[in-house]
Parts: structure tokens; sequence; C-alpha cells
């Protein structure tokens, strides 16, 4: 039979083409230059073709090679999986786990989410990635994130759903602002505000948005935010109003003094949070049971602090 080639050739080849530079690939696989170039001649002589071209300025992946490539991504995941289930037959929900989160969630949410997964599965390790939708989605199919906590729904069918619970929108403007004599208010109701809202790439500017198209609103504003905590701070200068998820609360509206919050009247607008995996992981029965038992605690959290 002949020689075939070795997972650690094709994971240096993944780090290779990741990287760029030989020198910033060895490094990240925790080898010396020379080994890991030796690493990739021996590849391309195994396969009989070249994958690199190699000049004094950059490293360029031959288009063969670029096919290689992403077959080896492949091949490395289904190993990685392969581990992981066989650990998961012996131990189920322990060892590492890694987790990405968006930033409308992250910082209102993980403390209670990483409370939960401690008292819950004491075993797990989680690592945690805080970025926008599309970014984690890109490295769940990469295999680099095993879960991700978003808004729901997300059009990727190779994404397993799970939901969590609804996160009700509210109104966030300043104390001189006319809508503050009610204390709830219609959507139509904000047509004519003038509504700050996220920049582009965050899902919350499109549930947002969509709130907002309900009302026939068409006033926008100049100012686009990158956080939650930058809008907020807009509002209480006076500069619009905003629509704020209702988790965020705790955190964002700290001052009564400049910020005053207005809930919606029924149907209250909403946006519905979930975590999602590979329908093809080998862990998806570990994950369904973890994102139940957060759902079940996370509910029973909120009616306490209800009551």
């Amino acid at each position: 039979m002949a020689a075939q080639p070795s997972i650690k050739q094709l994971k240096y080849l993944v780090a290779l083409a990741e990287c760029g530079h030989f020198g910033r690939a060895a490094e990240a696989c925790f080898i010396t230059q020379p080994s890991l170039s030796a690493a990739i001649n021996e590849l391309e002589n195994l396969l009989g073709a070249q994958l690199v071209e190699r000049n004094k300025r950059q490293v360029l992946i031959t288009p063969l090679g670029e096919d290689v490539v992403s077959r080896a991504r492949s091949i490395l995941h289904e190993v990685d999986e392969l581990t992981t289930m066989a650990q998961a037959a012996t131990e189920p929900l322990s060892g590492p786990i890694h987790i990405g989160v968006i930033p409308t969630i992250g910082p209102y949410l993980l403390p209670d989410v990483m409370s939960q997964l401690k008292s819950g599965f004491p075993k797990l390790q989680p690592f945690l990635r805080e970025d926008q939708t599309s970014k984690l989605v890109s490295l769940l199919a990469a295999g680099k994130l095993d879960l991700a906590l978003i808004a729901l729904p997300i059009e990727e069918n190779w994404l397993e759903e799970f939901d969590l619970f609804e996160d009700r929108f509210v109104f966030a403007c300043s104390p001189d602002n006319p809508l503050t004599k009610k204390r709830h208010i219609e959507i139509a109701d904000i047509k004519d505000e003038k509504l700050l809202l996220l920049e582009d790439g965050h899902c919350l500017r499109d549930q947002a948005l969509e709130v907002c198209q309900k009302a026939g609103w068409s006033k926008s504003a100049d100012f686009q935010a990158n956080s939650l905590s930058t809008l907020v701070q807009m509002v209480a200068a006076g500069v619009g109003a905003t629509l704020l998820p209702e988790m965020s609360l705790e955190v964002e509206a700290r001052r009564p003094d400049s910020l005053k919050i207005i809930p919606f009247e029924n149907p209250v607008p909403i946006r519905r949070i979930g975590m999602v995996w590979r329908r093809s992981s080998a862990r998806k029965r570990e994950y369904r049971q973890l994102a139940a038992h957060l759902r079940d605690s996370l509910t029973a959290q909120k009616q306490a602090n209800v009551a």
C-alpha cells in the first residue's frame, strides 16, 4: 500500500494556508520552521503535486493546494469529532467546549449562563468567543466553535436550533420625550421618532428595523453605534431614541434621570434567543441536554425575579 498523508502533515498544511507564512505557521503548530517546511515537502512528494508556491515575499497556495486544504480541514474536523465522540461516551458533558455569543447577548446573559453551566456540569470547560452572527456561523462551519448563543431564527439548514426564551423590546428615550407621559406605548407611536440603531452586521439592527417598519417609521438618524452602551449614551444625550432588548436593562438603564424606559403594549415586539450547533456533530445529544438545562434554569430564575 502506498504511503498516506499523516494527520500532522494535513494540520501543518492548513496552518500554513491560514497563516500565509512558514514562520508563523510553525509557531502556531509549536514546531520549528525547518520541521514544518520538511513536512510540507513530504506531503507534496506523497501526492506528487505542488501545493505551495514559495518566494521571498509570501507563501501562495496553488489551486490544487486550495482543494487539498479544504479536504484537509474536513478530515481534521472528522478526527476531532471522533475523539470527542469517544470522550462523550465515557463521560458526557465534560471537557472543553467552545461557545460563541453575539455582542448584544454576551454582556447581559453570560454571567447567568456561566453560573448555570458551572453548577449543572462542573466537569465542562467552556471557552468563549464574542462576535457577530455571521462570524460565529463561519466558525461553527469550520469546527472552531461547538455552540453559539444567538438570536433566532437563522437561515442555515445545517445548524440545529434550540429556543431558550423570548427577549422583549422596550423603547428608550430622553426624559423630555413626549412619549414619557405614557405608561405603555403602541408600536405605531414610534413612527415619527428619530431612532438610533446599531451599525450593519448586528442582527439586533435588523430586528429593530422590523419593528420600525411595522410602525411605519422612516425618520432615520445619521448616527450608528457598534454597541448598545454607545446607543444608550447618545440617547441620554438627547440625540434620539432607540429600542433596547429587555435583558440589557439591568446593565444599560442605570441612569433613570437621563434615560427613560417605556414598555410596549401587546403584542410586545420580541427577539428569540437560542443556541445552535452543527446537525452533524457527534455531541448533538449532549448539546440538547445542555440547552434544555439552560432554558429551564433561566426560566426559573426569571420567574423568581418577577415574584
